[in-house]
């Protein structure tokens, strides 16, 4: 069986996964004061429904509740990972809504 590692790469600010030795997807984060925001997770076609998304999910927020930064899942992939996983000692700061008219706006015509 091939190896799975997930691995931290700071200069990119973002966790890739690796099958073997190709690079199968990553998750991308910045980093602010005291938090650690998922911003996008990708895994390539190639890779697609071999549950590398949720290993790399995993590990990635396990490595970011250790550093003790608060993590921010502004992913949808993370957000909802969370929402089905408990990540231990992890602190989760959910991103408020936004305000205002805007695409989330209902549209279209009401009936009486």
């Amino acid at each position: 069986m091939t190896d799975i590692t997930v691995t931290l790469n700071e200069d990119a600010s973002r966790y890739e996964i690796r099958v073997g030795d190709e690079l199968a997807g990553f998750a991308a984060f910045d980093r602010r004061p005291g938090s650690i925001r998922f911003l996008h997770t990708e895994i390539d076609d190639a890779f697609q429904g071999q549950g590398l998304a949720g290993r790399l999910a995993f590990d990635a927020l396990t490595d970011a509740a250790a550093s003790g930064n608060a993590i921010v899942p502004l992913c949808p992939y993370i957000a909802k990972y969370l929402e089905t996983h408990e990540i231990a000692g992890a602190e989760i700061r959910w991103p408020r809504p936004s305000t205002g008219s805007g695409p989330s706006s209902s549209s279209g015509t009401s009936g009486s």
